[in-house]
């Protein structure tokens, strides 16, 4: 038996016109027709994944220290991610639905802009000219429930402040907080956000301590360490990646 299946296959390849689809047996049709139809399957794996953008709208503020609020509005600001379905059945008793995402901001998309004579005013008056803040984003991530509206993202960035077109140029203020469609709290501080409606326009505040730095006349200007807010509106779309 052994030695007819080798002839067989042997005169198979050496007469190309009799191989035929004819050859397969039903089983081996068979087999080929489920390896083909699990192929859609691997392309249907990411299927809670999603694209995320963020961009700022209108006037907010910012404010720091015993200091009045600086009046910010950082036109053009924006940024993209991903966001990703938490699973309901995860073990967390405290999720209720499948509305709530997972998302992560890519910080090399994520752009705030600066506090500037432009974009901020303090007393009703432009930023002076010389002065200018930069604000360099190092994470930006949390929870989105498109449900509720809620959105609670952690924000990690570095303030630097620089003079006269880079002649003084402080150490960068670290501002870690949570930013909220909720209420946050601090020891002086205190913000209410306003959650996400059905386009996406949202409020988010989050209240951070700023530690000192390495710097005399900016730890006694601010009054270092102390309290900052947060005020933005923003909008927030999410859409399948």
């Amino acid at each position: 038996m052994a030695s007819t299946r080798i002839n067989s296959l042997t005169t198979i390849y050496k007469s190309p016109r009799r191989y035929t689809s004819n050859h397969k047996s039903p089983n081996q049709i068979k087999l080929v027709s489920n390896s083909l139809s699990s192929k859609p399957n691997t392309t249907q794996l990411p299927s809670n994944l999603y694209s995320v953008s963020f961009k700022t709208i209108g006037t907010g503020k910012l404010s720091i220290s015993r200091y009045p609020d600086f009046e910010y509005s950082p036109q053009g600001g924006s940024g993209s991610g991903t966001a990703r379905s938490i699973d309901v059945d995860g073990g967390d008793e405290n999720r209720t639905s499948n509305s709530e995402l997972s998302v992560s901001f890519d910080v090399d998309t994520l752009y705030i802009p600066s506090l500037t004579n432009q974009t901020t005013k303090f007393l009703g008056l432009p930023l002076p000219p010389f002065l200018k803040i930069d604000i360099a984003p190092e994470m930006f991530q949390g929870t989105i429930d498109q449900d509720s509206g809620k959105v609670e993202l952690e924000f990690t960035a570095k303030f630097c402040f620089t003079a006269g077109d880079g002649i003084y140029k402080a150490p960068p203020l670290v501002v870690k907080t949570v930013l909220t469609t909720e209420e946050s709290i601090g020891e002086k501080k205190r913000g209410r956000g306003e959650r996400m409606d059905g386009e996406g326009k949202c409020r988010l505040v989050g209240v951070a301590r700023v530690e000192t730095v390495d710097d005399l006349f900016m730890n006694t200007f601010l009054s270092l360490p102390s309290e900052c807010l947060a005020d933005l509106q923003a909008v927030i779309s999410v859409a399948d990646s």
